[in-house]
């Protein structure tokens, strides 16, 4: 039986599910981002890589082109939905962490579960933020110094939170053995590092 790579109507349903269960945690994440805030030294960055991590979870679990992308674009827009507010510069910043986390995915030619592909698409959706938060005028009024920490800490964030963490609920929905029935049904995934 021939192995099928392009998506199912049942794929997309299920990555836009888990796109709309993180567009109600990214709404409620920005609470935690904004109280971090007055702390200063961008302690709030920290805790901002939860924003990439529907790309990762959706990848992880279906391993089909097309599935970050679109789980990242659904979460920002349900997030806009969720919040009321139409925002298009958060269905911007889903669209290119979504493609960046696709980029990295493709890369491994979307065969991959292991906790480094994770973590490097964690770590390209972070730096993908840079051009749009400096296009949408987050940045120029930042010293160097303060630049660059906010990106290392958003980076690391990136690493753990959207990487570590999205593949620590991935390992966790494997166990339950709900993961056979969804995407790659043969396991010839990459799991390694």
């Amino acid at each position: 039986m021939a192995k099928r790579n392009s998506l199912t109507l049942t794929d997309v349903l299920i990555t836009v599910v888990i796109a709309l269960v993180f567009a109600v945690i990214y709404s409620l994440w920005g609470g935690i981002y904004t109280i971090l805030q007055p702390f200063g030294l961008h302690l709030n960055e920290l805790v901002y890589g939860m924003w990439f991590i529907a790309a990762i979870v959706a990848y992880l679990i279906i391993r089909k082109p097309g599935v970050a992308l679109i789980a990242e674009f659904a979460a920002a827009s349900g997030e806009t939905i969720v919040l009321l507010q139409f925002d298009i510069s958060l269905i911007m910043y889903g669209l290119i962490q979504g493609l960046v986390c696709e980029l990295v995915f493709m890369f491994f030619r979307y065969k991959s579960t292991s906790l480094m592909t994770a973590v490097l698409a964690g770590i390209a959706a972070a730096l993908s933020t840079l051009p749009l938060d400096w296009y949408y005028g987050y940045l120029g009024h930042l010293e160097t110094w303060n630049l660059a920490l906010m990106f290392s800490f958003r980076i690391l964030s990136g690493a753990f939170v959207a990487g570590w963490l999205g593949h620590l609920l991935y390992k966790a929905l494997k166990e339950t053995g709900v993961l056979k029935f969804v995407g790659q049904r043969a396991d010839n995934s990459h799991e390694g590092l």
